[in-house]
């Protein structure tokens, strides 16, 4: 199987449903590992297993896989030649219990479950181990009666502790200290026991000052009185620490020397886990062991798609019997794809030792691969279109199919011009049915449709929708390619009658209707307007507007022999076609009788200069006369 097929008939989710069951990371690990297997006589023992568990999970209300944990990376160290943790080898421990226990149930379960019971008889049990790690070690550290010396030195230590303990109450009680002592308690600081004393009188106490507070106003000081003693109590923990390592590494070295029988336990409890994982996701799904073969022959009865609502309607199937392709119709929404998914995760879940939902009667083949062809498979790196991913994936399955291949299509030829993506599909259904595959194609295509009609290897299927609700019904039916859903939704929605059965005449055959229609029925187009001179004779002082300027201006000449309008537009005199003019508003109905019109096209700046010459001004009179020499100078 390629990673296609696994992601597009969600096979990974499948699994970790599955793990979801699993009482250790051993039964977790091993299903991560788990692939179909190709090969009849493994699926059977797969699927035998499955259902011995479930039935010893019928039968009791307990089995003895608790607290067993995954002590791979442990064994790891051992073969390193590390020395295990006290807490490590507790976990050993327990692990061989477990084993010990899950053998023991194991004993009288030969009737419910004879394969796994054949598996407890290769585990072995290591008592003696569980119980020499047990007396060695508790709550996670090497008690004193592991060993004599180990028990003379901690006694020895207990001495030692009370002597410092002792002496330094005695200096905490001194008077003569009191003032010295910061808080009168005593503080361990780095194993060694100390007094707090004030910073300032650090100089007046004798000892040793171990440590000084992060503000600096306290010392830590092992007074003189005890050093001799911490010393004494420092050898002694080293002593304590290479007697515990002594005891350790020869539990360690114990462990080590059965570790070839151990780990066959633990592929054991592995398979275990995972199996009676199996057997409880089979309860929670109500599933069934299937039957089984190798000639791709399937048979679903009331089967169900094991990652949809438990309320999803069952799923009836047949393949490989009486024809070996299968061309399934419907509209869309209407669960054509979920068939396609439902058949494939469910072979891939048998090959894996699954159960299935479904009922008796239910088969399932082995197949050598499991191909599909489903959703969008655009390639954005490769900038491939929809349909040139859909060839390249074809393409890739004709280099890998056998004659004992399942091929799962989804609207095969699809995305290309419907005439050539349905003779392109039709070609490729062929290659796949005379190299013996078991194919399952889904398509829009009537004329996919005909050539299934009358290839005796190919069956038609459709997808059951409700004409007058125009809901699908989400079930299969086998045999049958049902009317148009579209002309039954176009009908619904009121489209003309005689539309409808023209479609339908256009479907059964292509004589189309190519009359031309009558020229009397045909509105025409209305000849453009040829565009008259203005009529209008334009005045003097009219505000126009010019269509070439996009503004409004005022007339300062009457139409010459050239139909041209003198206009004044922003204080720039431009000549302008009568016809690109507009008439706003007239100049009788813009001014006042006996308006002085020439004053409008004299500029602000030539009215100013006349008023201030008429009022006298000297400033203007200047600029008068220096106009005047300008021009005489030029």
């Amino acid at each position: 199987m390629n990673t296609m097929t696994y992601e597009k008939l969600q096979y990974i989710q499948l699994k970790e449903m599955v793990k979801n069951h699993c009482v250790s990371g051993l039964g977790k690990a091993l299903l991560d590992r788990l692939k179909p297997s190709s090969t009849l006589k493994v699926v059977k023992n797969r699927l035998n297993e499955t259902t011995e568990a479930r039935n010893l999970l019928n039968a009791e209300s307990h089995i003895p896989l608790k607290g067993i944990s995954h002590i791979g990376l442990h064994i790891d160290k051992l073969e390193k030649g590390m020395i295990l943790e006290p807490s490590e080898l507790v976990a050993i421990a327990d692990f061989l219990r477990g084993c010990r226990n899950i053998k023991k149930f194991m004993t009288d379960k030969e009737f419910f479950a004879p394969t796994l019971h054949s598996y407890a008889r290769s585990m072995t049990e290591f008592r003696s181990i569980e119980e020499e790690i047990q007396f060695t070690i508790k709550g996670n550290a090497v008690v004193s009666e592991a060993s004599k010396d180990l028990k003379r030195i901690r006694n020895q230590i207990i001495k030692t502790e009370g002597k410092i303990e002792e002496r330094l109450n005695k200096f905490l009680k001194s008077g003569a200290n009191k003032e010295f002592i910061q808080e009168f308690f005593i503080s361990k600081k780095d194993d060694r026991y100390t007094i707090p004393i004030k910073a300032s009188y650090k100089n007046q106490v004798a000892g040793t000052i171990v440590e000084v507070s992060a503000k600096g106003a306290t010392v830590f000081i092992e007074p003189a009185s005890v050093t001799k003693l911490n010393v004494e109590l420092a050898s002694l923990k080293a002593e304590e620490s290479m007697e515990e390592y002594q005891l350790l590494a020869t539990l360690s070295g114990t462990v080590f020397e059965q570790l070839k029988p151990i780990k066959i336990n633990i592929e054991l409890i592995s398979q275990y886990d995972m199996i009676f994982a199996k057997g409880k996701f089979s309860k929670s799904m109500d599933a069934i062991e299937p039957k089984i073969n190798d000639h791709g022959y399937i048979k679903l009865t009331g089967c169900k798609h094991p990652l949809l609502p438990q309320d999803s309607v069952p799923l009836d199937f047949e393949i490989g019997k009486d024809y070996r392709s299968l061309i399934i119709t419907g509209p869309n929404a209407g669960g054509k794809t979920v068939v396609l998914k439902t058949i494939g995760i469910l072979t891939l879940a048998v090959m894996s030792g699954l159960h299935v939902a479904g009922k008796e009667g239910t088969e399932l083949a082995v197949f050598d691969q499991v191909f599909v062809d489903i959703g969008d498979n655009q390639s954005m790196e490769n900038a491939l279109s929809t349909f040139s991913s859909h060839m390249k994936n074809i393409s890739e399955i004709m280099g890998g199919i056998t004659n004992n291949s399942l091929l799962l299509f989804d609207e095969i030829g699809s995305g290309t011009e419907p005439n050539e993506g349905a003779a392109l599909a039709i070609s490729i259904l062929e290659e796949f049915y005379q190299r013996g595959c078991i194919t399952v194609a889904t398509t829009h295509y009537g004329e996919i449709k005909r050539y299934s009609e009358i290839h005796s290897d190919f069956m038609n299927a459709a997808m059951q929708f409700n004409s007058e609700t125009l809901e699908p019904k989400y079930k299969l039916l086998i045999g049958q390619s049902g009317e148009s859903n579209a002309l039954w939704i176009a009908k619904k929605m009121n489209v003309l009658e005689k539309v409808l059965q023209k479609a339908k005449l256009y479907i059964e055959n292509k004589d189309y209707d190519l009359e031309r229609v009558q020229e009397s029925k045909i509105k025409k187009a209305k000849p453009a307007a040829v565009p008259k001179e203005s009529s209008y004779e334009y005045e003097v002082g009219d505000k126009v507007k010019v269509s070439e300027l996009n503004g409004y201006a005022i007339v300062y000449k009457k139409k010459d022999s050239f139909n041209n309008v003198t206009v004044l537009f922003e204080d720039t005199f431009k000549e302008v076609h009568a016809n690109k003019l507009e008439l706003e508003i007239k100049a009788v109905d813009l001014y006042p009788e006996g308006y002085d019109l020439d004053s409008l096209f004299v500029s602000y700046k030539e009215r100013k200069l006349n008023h201030d010459l008429e009022r006298g001004s000297k400033k203007a009179l200047k600029n008068v006369a220096a106009d005047i020499r300008k021009k005489l100078g030029e």
